[in-house]
């Protein structure tokens, strides 16, 4: 087993699901294989799209996820699906330098520059020391308490053994990746919650909005900020009992005949979900459409 970072763009020219699935031509194949049960980073280049004068993406590390499978597109010849498990978006996105330090050393010539053949493979072998170093760059602000010895934030004293483990393993356990998975999602949301349009700020200097999965947890929903949505209490109670959803265009849906009419004062007055600016981290419709078909009770 080999681990690797995976390359995937914001409107991506493959069937790429980040959070399920990484879609790659033969080329790849080898690479990939060698991934089966190993950990990977995807990284989102300066292109956005196929069209050669995109700019945009965040050159940057931002999730991690574990390969599980590979199988054959049965549609195009010559091309395969890796399916993942597992995936965790980063906290902080971690661009493949920091000053003159390479994260991957293969992407950094002897020269000291940037190395444009390694860097135009869209899938390459990573070590486990620089898997490792970006993995604590992209959680640092959920790692550094616990490595401190300070009380953590999101509730993580409740499994302080977990910060204990190497952080390869952390990220497999929940403590970990509810914290994570808040700290992105409150984020991406300004700490607003996304119905009402609140901001609340208790006495600590904490938001009082919480980050509610789209597709639950329990239902294989991954632990990404497009499966996220950033709530206040009481919106959160009611999406994850189905008597809140939203539309395809983020229009705030409400079971009137099981909530009071009153329900919907809470409402943004534009009666949508205020999403984030980046088009990236806004809810993907496939998770919006399990949410509407599966729990929502309207």
């Amino acid at each position: 087993m080999t681990k690797a970072v995976f390359t995937t763009k914001v409107d991506p020219t493959y069937d790429d699901l980040p959070e399920f699935r990484y879609h790659f031509p033969r080329a790849y194949l080898r690479q990939v294989e060698s991934a089966i049960g190993d950990w990977i980073l995807y990284y989102e280049p300066r292109r956005t799209s196929s069209d050669l004068s995109s700019r945009g993406g965040r050159q940057a590390y931002f999730a991690t996820a574990r390969v599980t499978a590979i199988q054959a597109d049965p549609t195009l010849a010559d091309h395969f699906y890796a399916f993942v498990a597992d995936f965790l978006e980063f906290d902080r996105p971690v661009p493949f330098k920091e000053g003159t330090h390479y994260y991957e050393s293969g992407l950094r010539r002897p020269d000291g520059q940037t190395s444009k053949g390694a860097f135009g493979r869209a899938v390459r072998p990573l070590n486990n020391t620089e898997y490792d170093l970006i993995l604590r760059a992209g959680f640092a602000d959920i790692i550094a308490p616990a490595d401190l010895h300070q009380a953590p934030a999101y509730g993580l004293a409740e499994e302080p053994a977990t910060f204990e483990r190497p952080i390869v393993e952390r990220v497999t356990h929940r403590p970990f990746r509810d914290a994570a998975f808040a700290t992105a999602v409150k984020a991406a949301y300004s700490d607003t919650c996304g119905v009402t349009g609140l901001k609340i700020i208790n006495g600590g200097g904490r938001s009082e909005v919480q980050a509610a999965h789209i597709r639950p947890v329990a239902d294989s929903g991954p632990d990404s900020v497009r499966n996220g949505i950033a709530l206040c209490g009481t919106v959160h109670w009611m999406f994850d009992r189905g008597l809140v959803s939203f539309d395809e265009d983020y229009t705030v849906l409400v079971a009137r005949d099981r909530v009071p009419d009153t329900v919907q004062r809470l409402v943004h007055p534009d009666g949508k979900l205020q999403v984030p600016s980046r088009p990236d981290l806004c809810p993907h419709p496939q998770f919006l459409k399990y949410h509407r078909e599966v729990v929502f009770k309207g």
